[in-house]
């Protein structure tokens, strides 16, 4: 297969055809996005906002007990569970049920503790039937937990840093074609899809570049609204290489239309709110 990447655009994206959304909330998709800690709760509640944004039919957000009224205020549209008080304990049959029920499940943002993080991923993973998307602290712990305890279909939202982590190196940066086979190599050994920058690649070997975004991308939060719209996409779209075209396209075209709006001032939950308009023009055609 060849390692040259392929352009993403609109023209591209509408010859995919987005993910039919069916005719009612059960049919487009049930996301669980798994985070959040004292210090930053705010991320699952952008990852959260920004997969009901891109179409997913219903949300259910875990956290920590400390933060689950919180949340449950703060997104009156998601159903809230809570972790349990130890990080080692096991997960209430209510939880592992919704987790085993959802078609995508996101573990990461808001987390802030690597040993929290790493237990939770272990209790969650062996209940996920469907997509398993990683993010934030997540990516950190991912090389002490073997690949098999992982469902098959996972997708990676690392930043540069989080890249180089998983690389074991830095990742170069020299060159676009040099960067798309570090993180092709990242695909290939942890049989996941990788979403970075702009970049997508594939463990099968596809790759595919957003020449989109930009620096007002850089923003606390960016982060977060893009792996929610991977974790939305995944749950209604089951080739994950492109769900995560989809939404890599649309966190970066929603900034390019911030940007030229406001500048560099607008926030994340700016980029989360504004991912459905930016959609709007592919769901007319």
């Amino acid at each position: 297969m060849s390692n040259r990447s392929e352009k993403v655009g609109p023209r591209r994206l509408r010859r995919w055809g987005i993910p039919d959304p069916g005719d009612s909330k059960k049919s487009r998709g049930r996301v669980i996005v798994v985070g959040g800690s004292r210090r930053s709760p705010g991320a699952v509640l952008l990852a959260g906002e920004a997969a009901l944004r891109v179409g997913a039919g219903r949300l259910g957000v875990v956290v920590p007990q400390s933060i689950d009224a919180q949340v449950g205020i703060a997104l009156p549209e998601a159903a809230v569970f809570a972790l349990p008080d130890r990080a080692d304990d096991p997960l209430a049959e209510a939880v592992a049920d919704e987790v085993a029920g959802a078609d995508a499940v996101l573990v990461g943002p808001g987390f802030d503790d690597p040993d929290q993080t790493r237990a939770t991923l272990l209790a969650v993973a062996p209940h996920v039937s469907g997509c398993l998307v990683l993010d934030a602290f997540a990516l950190g712990v991912l090389g002490d937990i073997a690949r098999d305890e992982l469902p098959e279909r996972l997708v990676l939202t690392p930043n540069r840093e989080e890249a180089s982590l998983l690389l074991g190196r830095d990742l170069r940066t020299d060159r676009a074609r040099r960067t798309r086979d570090d993180l092709a190599e990242v695909a290939r050994e942890y049989r996941a899809v990788v979403s970075c920058y702009g970049d997508v690649v594939a463990p099968d070997g596809r790759r595919w570049h957003v020449d989109a975004g930009g620096p007002g991308l850089g923003t606390a939060g960016s982060g977060d609204v893009l792996a929610g719209a991977v974790t939305g996409f995944a749950a209604r779209e089951h080739d994950s290489g492109r769900a995560t075209v989809w939404a890599t396209w649309a966190h970066a075209t929603t900034g390019d239309r911030l940007t030229d709006r406001h500048g560099l001032g607008f926030l994340a939950r700016d980029l989360a709110s504004e991912l459905a308009l930016t959609l709007a023009p592919l769901h007319a055609h």
